[in-house]
């Protein structure tokens, strides 16, 4: 068993690049995925568990929840969290908080991947993805400080009641969205979407991904599609794709990655 546990969500590769970063300053760590059931639940003989994810329509992404609540962590065990948002930290935080008390967490802003609803250069504060980079290396060196130094924070995170009434009605958006999903002519039929839906969403049927309408929004096929051939109607079509450039495609479909 490793000395610490970092048990990630990552849709486009940023939180899991932090987890990484994190994890080579504490040093002897698993990081466990989130992006389907983890592969290790029983993390009753780490000393420090923590958990990196993104703010998803202001709440956790996908089945995060559900995943976490089946974790063990043995009483006394130090545990933070942080999240990547674009503009709001939203009910997340809290959510891990009432399953898993806190003993730290943060939160740091990063440019948005849900480019189907907003461009990712609206980040706030505003910022270039190079400095956005920087921003998120500087908070990860900040959180291995304090993580071993034992920090606490002063108080709760947020319940964020707004944000968690929205993230319940996601559904009704991704059913909305699910059925402007196509492939363009740049489609090469390479498969990694499906490879890479979190719930099986994606098939490739002759040489084409076909969509099922169980989407939970993270966008990865969008944004890591090697050919950016995938899209949203027309709107994804006038817009970047933002997928971590320290990341590749591989790294997210690993169960548990080990850092010494």
């Amino acid at each position: 068993m490793s000395e610490n546990i970092i048990y990630c969500y990552s849709g486009s590769g940023h939180c899991l690049d932090m987890a990484k970063t994190i994890a080579k300053g504490l040093g002897d760590t698993d990081i466990v995925m989130m992006r389907s059931f983890p592969a290790k639940t029983d993390a009753t003989e780490a000393k420090r568990v923590g958990f990196i994810f993104s703010c998803m329509a202001g709440g956790l992404p996908g089945d995060v929840e559900s995943y976490i609540k089946a974790i063990r962590i043995a009483p006394g065990t130090y545990t933070f969290a942080v999240e990547q948002y674009a503009g709001y930290l939203g009910c997340g935080l809290r959510k891990i908080d009432e399953i898993v008390p806190l003993n730290y967490w943060t939160g740091v802003s990063n440019h948005s991947t849900a480019i189907w609803l907003m461009p990712h250069t609206l980040t706030f504060p505003p910022t270039s993805p190079e400095n956005a980079q920087k921003r998120v290396d500087k908070k990860a060196a900040k959180v291995v400080a304090d993580v071993l130094a034992g920090k606490r924070s002063e108080r709760r995170p947020s319940k964020a009641k707004p944000f968690e009434l929205m993230s319940k009605g996601l559904g009704k958006t991704h059913a909305a969205r699910i059925r402007k999903f196509e492939a363009d002519e740049n489609c090469t039929g390479c498969g990694l979407c499906a490879s890479l839906c979190p719930r099986g969403n994606i098939r490739i049927e002759n040489g084409k991904p076909s969509f099922s309408a169980n989407c939970m929004g993270c966008l990865s096929c969008v944004q890591l599609c090697p050919e950016a051939a995938l899209n949203i109607g027309n709107i994804t079509k006038k817009r970047e794709r933002f997928p971590d450039r320290n990341v590749n495609a591989s790294e997210l479909l690993e169960k548990i990655i080990h850092i010494d």
